[in-house]
């Protein structure tokens, strides 16, 4: 665990270790919970589907690299919750496939019209 005060950056890295170097690496959705066995109900959503949700939330971005840097502040669920949990999703990709998920971005999920 890592110990932090109210409000004070956090700051995070994710490499990834390959001896292909033409893997990249792209944080695509995380999300903090109190519980560390429940993401679906009471949760923060730091990004999602590469777009920022958090207003904390900043990447120090390393183009197309095998290191994802991230920061955000941190904060508590409310008092009775002494400890926030974080899950991120990462993608892997081929460096210049630019149809893979490192090279989208933000995706924004349109719902589908239900139609009559």
């Amino acid at each position: 665990p890592y110990y932090v005060d109210l409000n004070q950056n956090l700051f995070l890295q994710a490499s990834l270790h390959s001896s292909d170097r033409d893997l990249v690496v792209f944080v695509d959705t995380c999300v903090t919970s109190p519980d560390p066995s429940n993401f679906r109900t009471l949760t923060n959503e730091l990004i999602r589907n590469g777009c920022v949700k958090d207003p904390t939330y900043s990447s120090y971005y390393l183009p197309y690299s095998n290191i994802a840097r991230f920061a955000f502040s941190a904060f508590s669920f409310v008092n009775r919750y002494p400890s926030v949990y974080l899950q991120c999703e990462l993608a892997v990709c081929r460096y210049n496939d630019y149809s893979s998920r490192c090279y989208q971005g933000c995706v924004s999920r349109l719902k589908r019209n239900a139609g009559s």
